[in-house]
């Protein structure tokens, strides 16, 4: 498969593979699409994701499509640190000539990536906040994480982001459990873009929320990518997520990607069945 590459990428994925459990001899070539299962028949393994490529440069969103169980995020997961990956690598450029392959890191050096390297949003908030800390607190932690130290500074920085996503301020000091779950989304948005970080995960970020709530945070996402010009990779289902937010995207069924082009051009003419399944399905 040809692969839609993007200039001078900021995250390069390449060859990623996660697996859960032992594999048989022949587990990796009895599994994917073709297979039209993920599960290794022989051991009960299941080949969550494999060979997985792709490229984000700064100020693009990359989509990773595909429906429940495709893999699609388990690669975010694994890109993030959330899993530890069985194969391949994970490289992000951190200059013009230098780049780290985040998979040769220690756990320390993952940890401080997650601070003002790569940050993730997840589709249920609780996974990014600390529920009975509040609105401020929450965009304080990966601050101080940071090295910041003044407390007016960290305050100011705190509002300043609870603005950008359009979160009260006189609901700055409350704990975010007392939120609504697209206030929480917001408040998670808030924390990700704290410390400006390259490279944003988005992880199902309108999933669960109503429709007209929905279309605010995607409102809200898509401006702060244009804003900070940031190389973010959006994980959904939905293609009208993918649509709004992304330029290229991939297609993922039973962990492979079978599909990688412009996003407008598979919404418009899919090619493998698969995609054109998934799209038929959305236009219905």
């Amino acid at each position: 498969m040809k692969l839609v590459t993007a200039p001078e990428w900021v995250l390069k994925v390449e060859n990623l593979g996660k697996v859960f459990g032992n594999l048989s001899k022949h587990g990796i070539e009895n599994t994917g699409p073709e297979a039209g299962t993920s599960k290794d028949s022989v051991t009960g393994a299941i080949v969550a994701a494999w060979d997985v490529s792709f490229e984000v440069a700064a100020g693009e969103a990359l989509g990773v499509v595909g429906e429940s169980g495709s893999g699609k995020s388990t690669v975010m997961r694994c890109i993030a640190g959330d899993q530890a990956a069985t194969a391949g690598s994970v490289k992000i450029r951190t200059a013009p000539d230098e780049q780290l392959d985040i998979f040769n890191l220690s756990a320390a050096e993952r940890r401080q990536l997650r601070v003002n390297k790569i940050a993730v949003v997840y589709q249920d908030p609780a996974e990014g906040l600390e529920m009975n800390v509040t609105a401020g607190g929450n965009i304080a932690s990966p601050l101080t994480a940071a090295g910041w130290r003044n407390f007016s500074a960290i305050r100011g920085r705190a509002s300043e982001l609870l603005s950008r996503t359009e979160v009260p301020l006189n609901r700055m000091d409350d704990a975010v459990k007392s939120f609504s779950g697209g206030m929480r989304q917001r408040v998670q948005l808030a924390k990700a873009i704290a410390n400006r970080p390259p490279i944003v995960l988005f992880d199902e970020p309108t999933t669960g929320l109503d429709a007209s709530v929905a279309a605010g945070v995607l409102d809200l996402i898509r401006g702060l990518l244009e804003e900070y010009g940031l190389a973010a990779v959006v994980v959904s289902h939905d293609f009208s997520v993918i649509e709004m937010l992304t330029t290229r995207c991939i297609v993922m069924n039973h962990g492979r990607v079978v599909e990688s082009a412009l996003t407008d051009q598979l919404l418009e003419d899919p090619h493998h069945p698969y995609s054109q399944k998934l799209v038929s399905a959305a236009r219905a």
